[in-house]
């Protein structure tokens, strides 16, 4: 590819933006971070799920919305997404630079959220995927790479604090984001037409969807707990599928303008330092240990070695024990939760959990990140792998314990035990330029990884929940509850008619809700993977030297 941009673009070459003897490597950091804090509201998906999974029936979910697995799928889909365009941009950003890089990044994140808008107000669920997983992914993994090789050649001598910037960014971006979302979707949401208390209103069950007998013929609609009717300020009962608004197009096509105006606002803040700049002072250290190197590995020599195999294993495992369960972060707390503390875990709670996943994911980079300048790549990521497993092992205990006794002593050591679990993905310090990018391959394994192993698992478990609790209900009670026999409970579960939550109203005295432990199998699995990625670390050894680039080039940050 030609170091010369074509057309008008070549403005945003990196050859236009080499900056000025004086220039304060200082004012760099604040663009990489804006970029970071717009694309790292990936992590606060989790905040759509709910409206995306009753988009139609608003209040609860109706037959035709999406289910919890599809929508999931987006998130996944941004994830893999991320990660390729991250790997095949790595030599494009080393020549062109980070500004145009950053431009392009900018108009596929907000063009993403602009087109998965149309997508949800027409209820094409492709649009989405397009959108947001494919257009948005590609912004995601470009907005990524951009900041961190480019902080890398300001801080030479704070490596580990400079990519922890750029990565807190990413990481605190779900901290504005969460709460905006929520705001923006509370601000646009509309309720649906409520005709009236479940006893009040005439139904019918047809293939396992309830119709309510009105005067202008037979109205599908969706029947809503006090819990559910109270979020939209109702009350319990009959509310008509395809009136109401959820508010998340809207959301949607707010954020999309907004992110793209800051995105692009921060990239024309780019420069690169000129050929042999160094900060004043500065020398290059000698090794501090047997894993770190004064040499370079060429980035097609790279993938011949095990050492980036080790690396791309325990980054995938790593970020697939976190990823697929931030997918579902607001969903989770809420399930297992929501039913033994209702009073507790409202949705407010459930979006505040999300937030504070997030405060700890920003500060978790930053601070690993920069711990790692003086403990060391291996020992930072020894230290985490650790601790990451024993949480997740305990997180099985505290919601187990939590349906058998409610109780906020339980759920505040879940709150403590989940939210540093995900500090998963700061291996961004690892690699820069193009062999970050082929890194990153693995974030989109885990990104696909992770949601399957969660939903599939959660699946599973909600089947058997559902068998276990309508065989324990007197029959002639299920039928009167649900209007159709136990033999239709497939045709009722598909559409959305029988609910665990819905089931537990009719249970036998003293029956547990298995709602709390859908996600123990999850958990457990997790921590296995993470476990893995440990003995990937301990491995973990010098690249040899027939591996080693003659030519200097730009220094990575060897063995991170």
């Amino acid at each position: 590819m030609s170091n010369q941009s074509p057309g008008g673009l070549g403005f945003l070459h990196k050859s236009h933006i080499t900056a000025e003897p004086g220039f304060n490597r200082w004012r760099v950091p604040p663009a990489s971070i804006a970029i970071h804090l717009c694309i790292g509201s990936v992590y606060a998906w989790s905040v759509f799920n709910p409206p995306l999974t009753r988009e139609l029936g608003v209040v609860a979910s109706s037959a035709n919305d999406w289910s919890l697995g599809s929508v999931v799928w987006i998130f996944s889909v941004a994830i893999v997404f991320l990660g390729l365009a991250a790997a095949f941009a790595g030599k494009w950003l080393e020549e062109v630079g980070p500004r145009m890089v950053g431009v392009v990044a900018a108009l596929l994140w907000g063009g993403g959220f602009i087109v998965g808008s149309f997508g949800i107000s027409s209820h094409q669920l492709w649009l989405v995927y397009l959108g947001y997983g494919v257009l948005g992914g590609c912004g995601l993994g470009l907005g990524y790479v951009s900041p961190v090789s480019t902080l890398i050649r300001w801080f030479p001598d704070r490596r580990g604090m400079a990519t922890g910037m750029a990565i807190m960014g990413f990481g605190g971006g779900a901290m504005i984001a969460a709460p905006v979302k929520g705001w923006l979707l509370d601000f646009y949401e509309t309720a649906p037409t409520y005709l009236g208390a479940k006893d009040a209103v005439q139904t019918v069950v047809e293939n396992g969807r309830v119709f309510a007998e009105t005067a202008q013929g037979k109205i599908e609609v969706v029947i809503a707990s006090a819990a559910q009717a109270a979020e939209f300020g109702g009350e319990a009962g009959a509310y008509a599928v395809g009136t109401g608004n959820t508010g998340a197009a809207q959301t949607f096509m707010t954020l999309g303008i907004v992110y793209f105006v800051v995105m692009i606002l921060a990239a024309f803040q780019y420069r690169v330092p000129a050929k042999d700049w160094a900060p004043a002072g500065w020398a290059p250290k000698p090794a501090a240990s047997g894993l770190v190197t004064q040499n370079n590995v060429h980035i097609d020599q790279a993938l011949k070695t095990p050492q980036f195999w080790q690396l791309w294993v325990m980054l995938c495992f790593n970020v697939t024990a976190g990823i697929g369960v931030i997918g579902v972060a607001k969903t989770m707390m809420s399930e297992i939760f929501g039913s033994v503390m209702p009073l507790v875990a409202t949705a407010a709670f459930a979006s505040t959990y999300v937030l504070m996943i997030s405060v700890f994911n920003m500060v978790g980079r930053f601070f690993w990140a920069s711990t790692s300048d003086y403990i060391g790549r291996k020992a930072t990521y020894m230290c985490f792998f650790v601790l990451g497993t024993v949480l997740y092992l305990s997180i099985p205990y505290f919601a187990s314990a939590a349906a058998a006794n409610p109780s906020l002593l339980y759920l505040g050591g879940f709150y403590l035990a989940t939210i540093p679990a995900y500090l998963a993905d700061m291996f961004g310090t690892m690699h820069v330029g193009g062999i970050h990018g082929r890194l990153l391959t693995a974030w989109s394994t885990a990104g696909v990884l992770g949601p399957l192993a969660i939903t599939s698992l959660r699946r599973m478990s909600v089947n058997s929940a559902v068998q276990d609790l309508a065989a324990r209900i007197d029959p002639a009670a299920f039928a009167e509850k649900f209007g159709a026999p136990v033999a239709q409970l497939d045709q009722l579960v598909a559409a959305k008619t029988v609910t665990i939550a819905r089931l537990m109203e009719i249970a036998p005295a003293g029956t547990l809700d298995p709602t709390p432990s859908l996600y123990n199998t999850t958990m457990y699995c997790m921590a296995a993977l993470l476990a893995a990625a440990f003995f990937a670390n301990l491995a973990m050894r010098p690249v040899k030297e027939h591996h080693h680039h003659d030519e200097p080039e730009l220094q990575a940050v060897p063995g991170e």
